[in-house]
């Protein structure tokens, strides 16, 4: 029994080592973020997650992606008696449906959730406390989307199967019991990339209600400059480091990782589009607040044709909504928007907000002092596993939908 349990530290020891060498990523959390340790600890049971998917793909014993998908989906699931949960197809789509089994005299709200895993990660069952909160707290009918993944189902997949779930669910909502006058999109990083990028596709449809409003917690919103206060503050900042961020962009559309730091550069944006993005994404819009952390402003290097003709799909609206016309931006629903302090994204959310308010669109904004990217996803997780302010700000999302 001895040389067994010998046998099995030794084997967890090298593959803790082995995973450590695969995953380290180096990390800084600020010294005034009061859950400090824990945001640490996380972060390191993180890249021991990434580590060993890469060392078990190396050896030829399970995919990367496929390893992080089962990790995700082993999160177990509250059981809830005050839930009716059904699964169901919105055309080829797969959803979940979640609502009280208590009676209700009028329509509730609908709210359809796209979640969050940068297009290749993420599932309904991932998902499925995050869900069963929001039915529960803000009394709607959640519909939660299993929109097909890459690498086995190509961008721009992910974004179809959410245009056609919302058509669907706009078409048959009063069959849910919703009110189809208040239906809302709502997302989680990747997720609300995917919420923005619907709303925007709606909004000159005439054949289907339109969106009462679309919420859309740190989401990815732009891909033209990397090198925005956000993400040089936070670039060593768990959960999405700089660097990681744009190796996990770059995993979902496809793209050889080997164009890395010529995007650090921004080299990607050719001359002759630099001055119509730098009217929507550029530093001199960001509050003088949010660069009191030691921004500074980075040098302009020369566009390259080559790079560009690599990774041009990446300015698509759909995979960067931030960078749609006026004439879309200004017809989208009213929006919650929440952003964090010690988020690479943090910018793309605060240079949203200015365009959509610079087109008279309506914001709710809620700004964590204290967030991180991912800090809502674990509010629902239970245990010591929250943070604080990822509680603040899933509170803040049932408030705005209590309104809607």
């Amino acid at each position: 029994m001895e040389l067994l349990l010998a046998i099995f530290l030794s084997a967890l020891t090298v593959f803790v080592a082995i995973a450590f060498y695969y995953g380290h990523d180096k990390a800084e959390v600020p010294h005034e973020f009061s859950e400090r340790r824990k945001l640490y600890v996380l972060h390191y049971l993180l890249n021991f997650a990434f580590g060993m998917a890469t060392f078990l793909d190396k050896v030829g014993i399970v995919s990367e992606v496929h390893f992080l998908r089962a990790t995700m989906e082993n999160i177990p699931p509250l059981k809830d008696k005050h839930l009716l949960i059904k699964d169901l197809r919105f055309e080829r789509v797969k959803v979940r449906i979640y609502q009280s089994k208590t009676s209700n005299t009028s329509q509730r709200r609908g709210v359809l959730y796209f979640h969050g895993g940068v297009g290749w990660l993420g599932s309904i069952r991932a998902y499925e406390r995050t869900c069963r909160y929001l039915a529960r707290k803000s009394n709607s009918v959640v519909v939660s989307v299993g929109y097909r993944l890459a690498p086995e189902h190509p961008f721009p997949a992910q974004f179809e199967d959410c245009v056609t779930a919302t058509i669907h669910f706009l078409r048959t909502a009063q069959d849910h019991g919703v009110d189809p006058s208040r239906v809302v999109v709502c997302g989680d990083s990747s997720g609300g990339t995917l919420a923005a990028a619907v709303a925007q596709a709606l909004v000159n449809r005439r054949d289907v209600p339109k969106l009462r409003a679309q919420v859309l917690i740190y989401p990815f919103l732009q891909c033209v400059d990397f090198n925005l206060p956000s993400y040089q503050q936070n670039e060593r900042i768990p959960i999405l480091l700089k660097e990681r961020t744009l190796v996990l962009g770059l995993k979902y559309m496809n793209k050889d990782l080997s164009v890395l730091p010529e995007l650090f550069k921004g080299r990607h944006v050719p001359e002759d589009l630099r001055p119509k993005y730098q009217k929507w994404v550029s530093p001199d819009y960001i509050p003088q607040e949010f660069k009191t952390r030691g921004y500074k402003p980075s040098p302009t290097y020369p566009s390259s044709e080559e790079i560009y003709a690599h990774t041009k799909a990446i300015f698509d609206p759909v995979f960067s909504p931030l960078l749609a016309e006026d004439s879309v931006v200004a017809q989208v629903p009213e929006t919650f928007l929440l952003t964090c302090e010690f988020d690479v994204l943090r910018d793309d959310g605060l240079l949203y907000k200015k365009r959509l308010e610079d087109h008279g669109i309506k914001v709710t904004w809620c700004h964590l002092q204290e967030g991180f990217h991912g800090t809502v996803f674990s509010a629902t997780l239970g245990g010591g596993a929250a943070f604080k302010s990822g509680i603040k700000g899933l509170d803040k999302v049932v408030n705005f939908l209590r309104l809607m």
